[in-house]
């Protein structure tokens, strides 16, 4: 065998064998390092295996622990609501004991009770025997009274009530008269204070105006071209007017007449502007008369602003302001409207602020008092009721509506704002120069007053003196004493307020003078 055949064969011998020692080495070593895995296996295992003995007991003796808490911690609360039963046993049985006393008390006190009104039932039929056997007695005596006195028991009852009321009557009378001194000094003073108060923080001009409106013509030709051909200017005025247009023979004069105080102004003023103007005929007419609405419309609202804006009143409708810049043309007793519910709202305001009281809800229903006569020549009703309607109606409060409402004592009055704005009423009208009055009604007022005062016994001589707000009343003094004239006074007073109708107050005074004469000859 050649030498590079021997070297092929080692060569090829070389690598079976190095392949056989890589395949045996590729099969052990995985088997090697499955034996090792294993074994670490093995330990995790028996590590766990025993860490989870530790827990085991661990747990099971935190469990016994806990347990234990429990149970003790039921034992102290059991033993603690125990405790509270027996609390309250205790109390219920102390409570059973107390009610048993007092049941013992109560049935005691019930036949001391029982006791005591058999007791009053045994002396009220002894009562009553008496009160029979003293009736009896009484019966008896009656008779033998009326026999030695001479009258009958009714007759004698009269005169005894005869001789008991005559002297009660005067001593009622003198401690009346006593008390109405004591409380008239107290009561003038204030008021005098208080209404002097109010008239020197306010004064007003005295009445100046009419309730006929009279325009002036530049001469008596302007009649004619009033009336127009066939009278058809003065239709046409009249129609849209809605007045009466009198022209008479009063030279250079022709009168307004109507019922409704805005319409009379609107042709008051739409006459003069025609005279002015000299362009009278229909289409002129009602131009003017329209400029002249309009312009009094105006006027109204701007005087209902000027009222509230001149008291300070705030917030009021825009309806019912328009309603107070309407008295501006409403007079009563020639007294104008606007102007005297200006002063009640003044003098209500002063005496409100000086009594205590809310100073601009009395000027408010000082104002809004005679609100119905704004509207009371086109709406049904009183001028209270009107007034009274329209403050419901717009939401005023309730303290003005009884102001409205009680003022001339319709309705009582409910607040003191009320009883205020009653005497700023009284006062505004009747104070000199407020209003104006027919004769007529003047002299019977007063003939009234002297006839009241001359039908009493006693009486010789009665004065109305002045303009009939005082009385001055001559007694005879054999037949009229002081305490009678005291009462003679009051009689007198309210027969006046029950039977007549004036303005303000009527002071009353009875005077009793007796006079010793002689003559020396």
């Amino acid at each position: 065998m050649s030498n590079g055949a021997i070297l092929a064969l080692s060569i090829v011998i070389t690598a079976i064998v190095a392949l056989a020692i890589g395949i045996g080495v590729t099969l052990l070593v995985p088997f090697f390092k499955y034996q090792d895995r294993k074994k670490k296996a093995d330990k995790t295992i028996k590590d766990a295996e025993i860490k989870a003995d530790h827990i085991v007991k661990n747990a099971q003796l935190d469990g016994k622990q806990a347990a234990n808490d429990l149970k003790a911690e039921a034992d102290k609360e059991i033993k603690e609501k125990r405790g509270e039963l027996t609390q309250q046993e205790n109390k219920l049985l102390q409570r059973e004991q107390n009610i048993e006393r007092r049941d013992a008390v109560l049935a005691s006190k019930e036949q001391s009770l029982e006791d005591r009104t058999n007791e009053l039932n045994r002396r009220a039929k002894e009562y009553d025997k008496k009160e029979a056997q003293l009736q009896e007695k009484l019966d008896g005596i009656i008779p033998e009274l009326e026999r030695v006195s001479g009258m009958t028991s009714a007759e004698a009852k009269d005169e005894l009530f005869a001789r008991v009321e005559s002297k009660m009557s005067k001593e009622i009378t003198a401690y009346i008269k006593q008390e109405e001194d004591k409380a008239k000094e107290q009561a003038d003073e204030n008021a005098k204070q208080l209404m002097c108060l109010a008239m020197s923080r306010y004064s007003q001009e005295v009445t100046t105006e009419h309730t006929v409106s009279v325009v002036s013509l530049p001469n008596d030709e302007m009649k004619g071209r009033i009336i127009g051909r066939e009278g058809r200017n003065i239709r046409t005025l009249e129609q849209m007017l809605g007045v009466d247009l009198i022209i008479d023979d009063t030279p250079e004069v022709i009168t307004v007449s109507c019922f409704d105080p805005i319409r009379r102004e609107v042709a008051t003023r739409s006459l003069e502007a025609l005279v002015k103007d000299g362009r009278i005929q229909p289409g002129r007419i009602e131009e003017i008369v329209e400029k002249c609405r309009n312009e009094v419309n105006q006027d109204i609202e701007k005087a209902g602003e000027e009222a509230c804006l001149k008291l300070g009143i705030t917030r009021m409708n825009k309806e019912l302001q328009n309603y107070v810049g309407r008295l501006k043309f409403r007079t009563s007793y020639g007294q104008n409207a606007l102007d005297h519910s200006m002063e009640v709202a003044y003098l209500s305001g002063i005496m409100a602020a000086e009594l205590g009281f809310d100073q601009n809800l009395a000027k408010r229903a000082g104002l809004l008092h005679d609100i119905g006569k704004s509207a009371d020549f086109e709406l049904d009703g009183s001028h209270v009721e009107i007034g009274s309607h329209l403050c419901k109606k717009y939401g005023e409060n309730e303290v003005v509506i009884n102001a409205v409402e009680s003022h001339h004592g319709d309705v009582e009055a409910k607040f003191l704002i009320s009883n205020i704005v009653q005497a700023a009423d009284t006062l505004s009208a009747a104070r000199p120069g407020a209003r104006s009055e027919i004769l007529e009604n003047y002299i019977k007022r007063i003939e009234k007053l002297e006839e009241i005062c001359n039908e009493y016994d006693g009486v010789y001589q009665s004065y109305a003196m002045q303009s009939g707000r005082e009385l001055r009343v001559m007694v005879i003094p054999e037949k009229v004493d002081d305490l009678q004239a005291t009462k003679l006074a009051r009689d007198i007073k309210e027969r006046i307020e029950n039977e007549m109708t004036y303005p303000g107050q009527i002071k009353v005074s009875v005077i009793r003078e007796y006079r010793a004469i002689e003559t020396a000859k």
